[in-house]
């Protein structure tokens, strides 16, 4: 009688675990398609995510986490052909000495910040290149190549995502109050936020043009992945060798490549203008994808991720984003830097 009980427990439990992940594939999937419809915008889309997220035990983390990238590398190359090529070369070239400034005195910044509150380990280094570049994409391409462990990559991720949560919000109520005009504003995103995705959908959110400005900009400081990546295999390979480590890691930097995609389809929408209507819907798809990639990133934010990200590198975030931020916006607000 007692197996009998017991056995009818395990069945009706799991038939209960069974429902409760049914139910929260579902509530994931609806909201996945509101946020990609266009019905909200992009941080209702945000906001959304992360209550769902904090609410329940993610049903598709890993699919969710691939869905993303691609979503946000596609949205990307499709806004391309809502811009003008030439606003664009002159974003780019102006974006990218303003962005060699910022990333270099960032990194320097990152590390004194790090060996100063003592995180330990490459944490310190992932997040000063996450803060400095392009935030999850810097840190995804570094870490394999310094070596990082889960750990730190962990609490590095953790630590930019939970700044681009606060920044998507946060940035276009402080360009309204400061009045920035939409080409401050889109410099600024590109220069103090972290991630490309919530660049544009902070940029998004004040204006076309701002968008336009912030997606070029963003892009050619994601480009520093690349040399900055090729910087840390030769560093990681020469200190191996000084080790005796024969196993020393090598150097394996990818291109990314949408970002040149969308540079590609800022042309074609530039010398092809009988096609703006396919052109336009495409933006459009773009728009909408961006929306539902920060949906599915807001899903990944938890209460396991705060507590896996600690206080040390926190605090280092933190003072470094609030630094970057506020020193690029006065530079901006007062005229020293301009697109």
């Amino acid at each position: 009688m007692t197996t009998m009980t017991m056995t009818e427990e395990q069945t009706q439990s799991a038939a209960a675990t069974k429902r409760r992940l049914l139910d929260s594939k579902t509530v994931f999937l609806v909201g996945l398609l509101i946020a990609g419809s266009g019905l909200v915008s992009p941080p209702v889309a945000l906001v959304g995510g992360i209550a769902f997220g904090f609410a329940v035990a993610h049903p598709l983390r890993a699919e969710s986490a691939k869905l993303a990238k691609f979503l946000l590398q596609a949205s990307v190359v499709a806004l391309g052909f809502g811009m003008n090529l030439t606003q664009v070369l002159r974003a780019g070239r102006s974006g990218f000495m303003y962005t060699a400034i910022s990333i270099t005195t960032a990194m320097a910044l990152g590390l004194l910040l790090g060996r100063v509150l003592k995180v330990t380990g490459k944490a310190s280094f992932l997040i000063s290149a996450g803060t400095a570049i392009c935030g999850g994409s810097a840190i995804a391409a570094i870490a394999p190549i310094s070596e990082a462990n889960e750990e730190e990559i962990s609490v590095s991720m953790g630590t930019v995502f939970l700044l681009n949560s606060v920044a998507l919000l946060l940035f276009p109520f402080v360009g309204h109050l400061l009045k920035l005009d939409q080409n401050q504003f889109g410099l600024w995103a590109a220069l103090a936020i972290h991630d490309t995705s919530s660049v544009v959908g902070a940029a998004a959110a004040y204006g076309q043009q701002a968008l336009a400005v912030g997606t070029t900009v963003k892009l050619a400081r994601a480009l520093w992945i690349v040399p900055v990546a090729l910087l840390t295999a030769a560093y990681v390979a020469r200190a191996a060798k000084r080790s005796g480590d024969v196993h020393h890691a090598k150097a394996k930097v990818t291109m990314p490549w949408f970002i040149l995609l969308f540079g590609a389809a800022a042309a074609a929408a530039t010398y092809l203008p009988k096609l703006h209507v396919a052109f336009a819907a495409a933006n459009h798809l773009g728009k909408a994808g961006l929306t539902a990639t920060l949906f599915l990133i807001g899903t990944g934010l938890s209460r396991k991720t705060l507590q896996q990200v600690g206080v040390r590198p926190l605090v280092q975030g933190v003072v470094l984003w609030i630094v970057v931020g506020t020193a690029s916006l006065a530079a901006i607000y007062f005229h020293v830097i301009a697109i």
